[in-house]
C-alpha cells in the first residue's frame, strides 16, 4: 500500500463512527472489492488493518489491495443488513461470498393480477402483484415444470391482455386441449381461475387439498353427465396423485419449512435446500457459493440465508439449519420483516427433522465434492499435480508418452507412441513403429524394440549436438506409461537401463482392475475410480491402444476381425469351422487349397476364394 493511500485510510479509520452501517473497500481504480455490515463500524473495520499475521491468508490478500474505503451509517443493524444485501447485488464484489451465477437463477411467475393469468419464467421478483416461486438453479428443470403444469392445467400461453373482441379464432393449443381459449370467450374468468387456484395449491405443496378439490369437481361433472369434463378431471387427479406419492418419500410433521444444510471447502461451498410444504418434501435444490476469503461454515450459511431470502419467492415460518449461524436473532428479525410474520431459525437435535437435515448435509457434501473435482478437471495443472502426488514424482509430468503394441491373429506386430502435453493429447507428436525384429506375438520384445528405437535418436543427438525442435523423439518425457503389468514394466526398465536412461519416470497400467505398477513397488497401486490422476493415465493408455489398432487396420485392410465373412463363399458357419480347425488366420495362410477344402462345411470353390484372398493380402504387404 502506497504511503499516501495508507495515510488516507488511517485518517478515515480515525473518523469511523461507533454506529451500525455498511462499509465498502475499494481498489486503486475505485472498484468495489468488498462490502460488509457492522453493528459498530469503527470496531469492525479497524480489525482488517491489524497486524497481518493475525489475519487469515485470504483476508491478507484482500487487505493488500485496499486503496480506499467508504461507509454508510444506518439507524439499525437490520437496515445495515438490507443495505449490504442491495449493494452486493449491485456491485457483485470479488471478495464477497456469493451465489455462483445467481443473477441467472429463474423464477416461476403466475400473473394472478390479470383476469386470465398465465405462467412463465421470470428472471427477477418484482412488486407487481404476481406470485413468484423460486429461485431455481436449474433452468431446464423449471421449464419442464411449466410444461407439466400446462399439460395438467391448460392455461393460456399467449402474452398480453385477453381481448375477446379482437380475437379471430383459437390457436392450435385450444385444438389439442392445451388451452381453455379465454380469448374466444369459451371459458369464464371464474372457471379459468379455478385452474389457477389449483396450480397455486400444487406449487405450494398442498397436493392433498388439491386432490380433494379435483375429486369433488370430478364427481360433480359426472353427476351432471359432463363425462368429457369428468374424464379430464380424472386424468388430472391421477397425475397429481402420482406426483404426490413420489414426494412422500420423506415426511416430517405437518407445516411449511425450509431445511438448509451447508458444506464448505477451501474455495467453494454448497448449500442444499429442501422445501417442505404440508409436511412433505416438495422441492430439492442445491446452490454453489464462492468462498474467496476462507470463511467458516457458520458465517457462509448466514450469508447464504441473506442472499437467498433477499429475493426468494416465499419465506416459510420455520427454517431448519445444519449448524448455528452468527447473528441468528438479527436474521430472524430481518426475515420477519420480509415474511410479514414470525420466522424461527433452529438446528434440530433429534427426530425426523434432524434426519432430513442430515440427508440435506449429505447431499451438500456430495455436490461440493463433485464441484471440486470438476473444477480441478478443468485445470490441467491440478490434474498433473495429482498424477505427480499419486506416483511420487518430484514434479508435475508435463509431457507423458504412452506405448502399446498390437498383432492380428499372430501376424504383423506393430507399435505406437502417443504424447500428451499439459494433460492434452498432441497428435502431431504421435509415432508408429513397424516392428522389424518381432516375428511372432511377443509384447515384451515389441516393447523393447519400440523403446530402443525411440530413445536411440535422442542419445545420438546428445552426442553430436544436432537437434530439431520438430522431432518428438528429441524431447525428454516426464513420464512413460506402458500398457501392461509387472512383466512389461520390468522389460521397459531393463531396456532403459541398458540405454543409460534408468532415471526416466515410468509406470505400467494394467487393464481390467486398472492397477498401477511402479518401479521398486512390491504391491501395485490402486487409485480410486474417480481419481483425476487415474482418469488422465487411462486416457493416455486408451489413446495409445486406439492409435496402434488404427495403424494395424490400415496396414492389413483385408484381414480385420471377422473379415473372413467378406470373402465370397464364407459365411458365419464356415468362419467358425475354419477358426476351430486352424486356430488362427496365420495357420490358414500356410494351408493348401486341399487342406482348406477338407474343413467341415467347406467346398473347393470357397477354399480357392479364401486361399487367393489371404495370399493377395500378403503380396500387397510385401509390395
Amino acid at each position: 500500500m502506497a504511503a499516501k493511500q495508507d495515510e488516507l485510510i488511517q485518517a478515515k479509520l480515525a473518523q469511523l463512527p461507533r454506529r451500525p452501517g455498511v462499509y465498502l473497500f475499494k481498489d486503486g481504480e475505485g472498484g468495489i472489492l468488498y462490502v460488509g455490515k457492522a453493528v459498530d463500524l469503527r470496531q469492525r473495520v479497524r480489525t482488517y488493518f491489524q497486524q497481518s499475521q493475525k489475519l487469515a491468508p485470504k483476508v491478507s490478500v484482500l487487505v493488500e489491495k485496499i486503496s480506499d474505503l467508504d461507509y454508510t451509517v444506518t439507524d439499525t443493524e437490520v437496515e445495515a443488513l438490507i443495505l449490504e444485501s442491495n449493494l452486493i447485488k449491485e456491485y457483485r464484489p470479488r471478495y464477497n461470498i456469493d451465489l455462483k451465477d445467481d443473477k441467472h437463477y429463474p423464477y416461476l411467475r403466475i400473473t394472478i393480477q390479470e383476469p386470465f393469468p398465465r405462467i412463465h419464467v421470470a428472471r427477477r421478483v418484482e412488486k407487481d402483484g404476481a406470485r413468484y416461486f423460486g429461485p431455481y438453479p436449474n433452468a431446464g428443470g423449471i421449464r419442464e415444470t411449466i410444461r407439466l403444469l400446462l399439460r395438467l392445467f391448460p392455461l393460456r400461453h399467449c402474452r398480453g391482455p385477453v381481448n375477446k373482441n379482437t380475437a379471430q379464432r383459437a390457436c392450435l393449443n385450444r385444438h389439442i386441449s392445451r388451452c381453455l381459449a379465454p380469448c374466444t370467450g369459451d371459458v369464464s374468468a371464474e372457471e379459468y381461475n379455478k385452474l389457477v387456484t389449483e396450480i397455486l395449491l400444487f406449487l405450494e405443496g398442498k397436493q392433498d387439498k388439491l386432490l380433494n378439490e379435483l375429486g369433488a369437481r370430478m364427481a360433480a361433472a359426472a353427476e351432471s353427465l359432463e363425462f368429457e369434463k369428468a374424464a379430464l378431471l380424472r386424468d388430472q387427479y391421477r397425475a397429481v396423485e402420482a406426483i404426490a406419492n413420489k414426494q412422500k418419500v420423506a415426511i416430517t410433521t405437518g407445516g411449511d419449512r425450509d431445511i438448509i444444510a451447508l458444506a464448505a471447502g477451501d474455495d467453494f461451498a454448497c448449500a442444499q435446500l429442501f422445501a417442505v410444504r404440508g409436511g412433505k418434501v416438495t422441492g430439492r435444490e442445491h446452490y454453489l457459493l464462492t468462498n474467496p476469503t476462507g470463511e467458516e461454515e457458520a458465517e457462509i450459511l448466514a450469508i447464504f440465508l441473506r442472499r437467498y431470502y433477499s429475493h426468494a419467492g416465499a419465506i416459510p415460518p420455520e427454517i431448519l439449519l445444519s449448524c448455528h449461524v452468527s447473528e441468528s436473532k438479527l436474521l430472524a428479525e430481518w426475515l420477519r420483516h420480509r415474511h410479514g410474520g414470525r420466522v424461527t431459525l433452529s438446528v434440530p437435535k433429534r427426530g425426523p427433522k434432524k434426519e432430513l437435515v442430515r440427508l440435506a448435509l449429505d447431499n451438500a457434501r456430495l455436490f461440493l465434492e463433485q464441484e471440486v473435482l470438476q473444477s480441478k478437471a478443468r485445470d490441467p495443472q491440478a490434474v498433473l499435480l495429482d498424477v505427480a502426488q499419486a506416483l511420487g514424482l518430484g514434479s508435475s509430468p508435463l509431457r507423458i508418452e504412452g506405448y502399446d503394441s498390437s498383432h492380428l491373429h499372430g501376424q504383423g506386430m506393430v507399435g505406437a507412441m502417443v504424447v500428451f502435453e499439459n494433460g492434452v493429447s498432441l497428435p502431431a507428436n504421435y509415432r508408429r513403429f513397424k516392428l522389424r525384429n518381432v516375428e511372432k506375438p511377443d509384447d515384451y520384445a515389441a516393447l523393447q524394440e519400440m523403446l530402443s528405437r525411440r530413445f536411440a535418436r535422442l542419445l545420438a543427438t546428445e552426442k553430436t549436438g544436432e537437434a530439431s525442435t520438430k522431432d518428438p523423439f528429441l524431447s525428454v518425457p516426464d513420464l512413460i506409461l506402458i500398457d501392461g503389468g509387472r512383466g512389461q514394466l520390468s522389460v521397459a526398465l531393463a531396456t532403459l537401463a541398458s540405454l543409460g536412461l534408468d532415471s526416466l519416470p515410468i509406470v505400467a497400467l494394467a487393464k481390467e482392475e486398472e492397477l498401477l505398477f511402479l518401479p521398486g513397488g512390491r504391491n501395485p497401486l490402486r487409485l480410486a475410480k474417480h481419481s483425476l490422476a487415474l482418469q488422465l493415465l487411462q486416457r493416455v493408455r486408451d489413446e495409445a491402444h486406439r492409435f496402434v489398432i488404427t495403424y494395424q487396420r490400415k496396414l492389413r485392410p483385408g484381414v480385420k476381425g471377422s473379415t473372413l465373412l467378406a470373402i465370397p463363399g464364407i459365411g458365419e458357419k464356415r468362419r467358425k469351422a475354419l477358426l476351430k480347425h486352424f486356430g488362427s488366420i496365420a495357420a490358414m495362410r500356410r494351408a493348401t487349397v486341399e487342406e482348406l477344402t477338407a474343413v467341415e462345411t467347406m467346398n473347393h470353390a470357397a477354399a480357392e476364394a479364401l486361399y487367393f484372398s489371404l495370399h493377395e493380402d500378403v503380396k500387397e504387404n510385401l509390395d
